[in-house]
C-alpha cells in the first residue's frame, strides 16, 4: 500500500483517498512527482479506514493528507501541499 517510497524507508506522510476522486489522484501524482514517500490508504479497499480519516479531519471530504508532525489537510491544493512539505523540510531545496 506504500507508494512513492524507496524500499526500506518509512513513509513521510499518509494520504487517505479513493481512485474515483480526482483530487486524490492529483495529490498522489504531485507527491510521486516530488519523490516524497507516502502511505496511500484506499478507502474503497479498506472501508474501515474511512472512519479513521473522518476522525482525523472531522469531515467526510477526501483526500486527507496527514503529515509527520500530526497536522493534516483536507482537499488541499498542490500549492498548499508543497508549502507544508517545505515547512516540514520534506522537499529537497
Amino acid at each position: 500500500m506504500t507508494e512513492g517510497n524507496e524500499a526500506g524507508t518509512a513513509p513521510a506522510l499518509r494520504v487517505y483517498g479513493a481512485e474515483w476522486c480526482g483530487d486524490c489522484r492529483r495529490t498522489k501524482r504531485q507527491l510521486e512527482g516530488l519523490a516524497v514517500g507516502f502511505d496511500y490508504v484506499d478507502l474503497e479497499a479498506d472501508p474501515a479506514a474511512a472512519d479513521e480519516a473522518r476522525r482525523i479531519s472531522g469531515r467526510t471530504n477526501i483526500p486527507v493528507v496527514v503529515y509527520p508532525d500530526g497536522s493534516h489537510q483536507v482537499e488541499p491544493s498542490n500549492a498548499e501541499v508543497e508549502a507544508k512539505l517545505r515547512e516540514l523540510s520534506l522537499l529537497d531545496a
